[in-house]
């Protein structure tokens, strides 16, 4: 398959196969691998999120599970589990799918290492140059390819959006987990270029309470806020932390919620 054919296979979680694949759909069931960085069913509903749109662009598409296209699921673990993200990775290159939809940075990048030759393609993906997954964005090349859902330099635009909430803002944490989100350290920089005069503090939380404790520290400044970066561990506990924000009175900004 060329990088055009399963660029268009993809874009919207929608599968649309060469015309030589439509032509043989009623004579021969199509193989579609998905993997996804998180914890299936209940344990995660961001997970869950987004197998639903999957699902329901893929029937738009006209490919029915179990008709004519099986679909293997393959899924990280709870709280953005790396090392059973990468064991999904190599159960489900094994399974030698034609083409897999890689959900996130931690997915992708254990897929790459264990293929070279399926077509990986990433809805979402934050610097792919720089994780190795293209070689460039204008020439991708190899066999990952897909769609950057922001560009680092975003960090500035949400430090904007948290001096327009809080307009006599003091302190501004940035909110990660440093072991998910390897390329918070360029966004923090972005976010620290358009602070002024407000003071910036990383906040690093691996488990919800050292989140409770971040924000707490950030509720004791004069006029404190916290910018929220997109990556497994946060989008795994993002209710978590809205509430924790709501509780504490801690206006929270990120590029899919604001709170106050």
């Amino acid at each position: 398959m060329k990088r055009r054919e399963f660029l268009a296979a993809f874009g919207a979680a929608t599968l649309v196969l060469p015309r030589t694949g439509r032509a043989q759909q009623s004579e021969a069931m199509r193989h579609v691998g998905v993997l996804v960085g998180l914890a299936p069913g209940a344990k995660d509903p961001v997970a869950e999120g987004f197998l639903r749109a999957f699902r329901e662009a893929m029937k738009q598409a006209g490919w029915i599970e179990g008709t004519n296209v099986r679909v293997d699921y393959r899924f990280g673990g709870t709280l953005a589990d790396l090392a059973r993200t990468d064991t999904s990775a190599a159960e489900l290159v094994a399974l030698a799918p034609e083409v897999i939809y890689a959900q996130g940075l931690p997915a992708a990048v254990a897929l790459r290492k264990r293929t070279r030759t399926i077509p990986v393609v990433f809805p979402q993906v934050v610097d792919p140059v720089r994780f190795g997954l293209v070689d460039s964005l204008k020439h991708p090349g190899g066999n990952v390819t897909g769609f950057v859902v922001w560009d680092l330099s975003i960090g500035g635009k949400w430090m904007q959006l948290l001096r327009e909430l809080v307009p006599d803002l003091t302190h501004a944490g940035v909110l990660f987990n440093p072991e998910t989100a390897p390329y918070a350290s360029t966004l923090v920089e972005a976010v620290k270029a358009a602070a002024e005069n407000v003071e910036v503090m990383e906040c690093h939380s691996r488990d919800d309470g050292e989140t409770q404790a971040q924000l707490s520290l950030l509720k004791q400044k004069t006029r404190g806020g916290v910018i929220v970066v997109p990556e497994p561990f946060t989008n795994a506990h993002r209710d978590q932390i809205i509430a924790e924000s709501n509780r504490l009175g801690v206006p929270a900004v990120n590029s899919v919620l604001t709170a106050a």
